[in-house]
């Protein structure tokens, strides 16, 4: 079991690597990389695995894989050093800083709106390709241009890449940079929204598990209502649902080269946990945003059941906060934040308890359906302080 993963854990945090090598193991992962910063000090930094199932190619300790939405909690960031730099914004109608989107019955939505996904913009009304998904400015433009299908204030549901866009246009108006540029020169190089030649020439190959283990259930913990499950996989299988029609436009194809250098700042992250983590660490530790306007940016803004997940979800400032759609162990639920990914990937931290955390497998697996491999990890990490 000692030589399934390779890097370094303290010996206060033994059971994160023991854990961690036994998901290795025991196939609950393929490849993965596992990171934990307390106090600013790095504490775990573990990896293994295969990164590639094709070709046998193992996971090193500079592998990078994607993330998925973990890239919200990166924009969120950006968006908030923004307005920092330019002493506020936040409550600001977005039409006073992006005049085009002022119309359709959108004046009065602000970036807070937009980084609560309240903005009922969910979905793109017609078919995008990858080409343009790597445009902002043709993003932008499309979305100015579209009707909210919700009033502004009546619901929030989960806007799955048009977040990135919407969010990200903040960025763009008031630094003439794209996410993916302003992340690398103000936060973190290895943090790649529009991953380089160097950055993909060892990254990770997602897989999905076999059929059998892709059935829908309720092992979740706190349980999720069976009607909710019920109406979750429901909406899965429509492809006119909100559901399908917000993750599924343009197509998020992460294996397409294209896909990857495109910088989709809603799900285009590709990093390693190291990296993530430490991102996490810097936020908590002040050298990013202000105390003050990050515990302004975590506190709840919203919570109750998302339009477009089915399920209760919860948002600060682009943060999501623990809720049944981000689980988190109960020692964590009151001051934890962060985002997960659909691929399994988790990053996260404690303002209180000054903890980053960071999970990222390459194997893909359903949350519940018991996917409890980021909740064991991070529930470890508390278990150790």
């Amino acid at each position: 079991m000692a030589t399934i993963a390779e890097g370094y854990a303290d010996p206060a945090f033994s059971y994160v690597k023991t854990l961690f090598e036994a998901g290795v193991a025991d196939g609950d992962d393929l490849g993965a990389a596992v990171a934990v910063y307390v106090d600013g000090r790095a504490v775990v930094d573990l990896w293994g695995g295969i990164a590639d199932r094709r070709t046998g190619r193992p996971w090193r300790r500079d592998t990078v894989c994607p993330t998925f939405s973990c890239t919200k909690g990166v924009t969120a960031t950006a968006a908030l050093m923004v307005a920092q730099q330019r002493g506020g914004g936040l409550d600001e109608p977005v039409g006073s800083w992006w005049p085009e989107f002022a119309q359709c019955g959108k004046r009065e939505i602000t970036l807070v709106d937009l980084m609560t996904h309240r903005a009922g913009l969910p979905v793109l009304e017609r078919p995008v390709s990858a080409a343009e998904a790597a445009d902002p400015a043709a993003m932008a433009a499309l979305l100015a241009h579209q009707c909210p299908i919700w009033p502004l204030g009546t619901e929030h549901g989960y806007h799955a890449l048009t977040f990135g866009w919407l969010v990200g246009e903040f960025v763009r108006r008031h630094t003439g940079t794209t996410v993916g540029d302003f992340t690398r020169r103000h936060i973190n190089e290895q943090l790649h929204i529009g991953a380089t030649a160097s950055a993909s020439s060892d990254i990770a190959r997602i897989s999905s598990p076999p059929p059998e283990q892709r059935v829908w259930s309720v092992a979740h913990a706190p349980p999720i209502p069976e009607h909710t499950v019920a109406e979750m996989a429901a909406a899965i299988a429509d492809p006119e649902s909100l559901f399908v029609r917000a993750a599924s436009n343009p197509a998020p194809s992460f294996h397409d080269p294209d896909v990857l250098a495109g910088g989709w700042p809603a799900a285009g992250l590709v990093t390693t946990a190291r990296a993530m983590a430490m991102f996490y660490a810097d936020l908590v530790g002040g050298s990013l945003v202000a105390r003050g306007l990050l515990r302004e940016a975590i506190a709840e803004r919203v919570r109750g059941r998302d339009r477009v997940l089915g399920l209760e979800s919860a948002f600060g400032l682009g943060y999501m906060l623990p809720s049944q759609n981000f689980v988190m162990p109960e020692p964590a639920r009151r001051t934890a934040f962060g985002h997960p990914g659909a691929g399994g990937s988790v990053g996260m931290a404690d303002i209180e308890h000054r903890v980053a955390f960071a999970f990222i497998p390459n194997m893909r697996r359903d949350w519940l359906a018991g996917d409890r491999r980021a909740h064991r990890l991070i529930a470890a990490v508390y278990d150790a302080l």
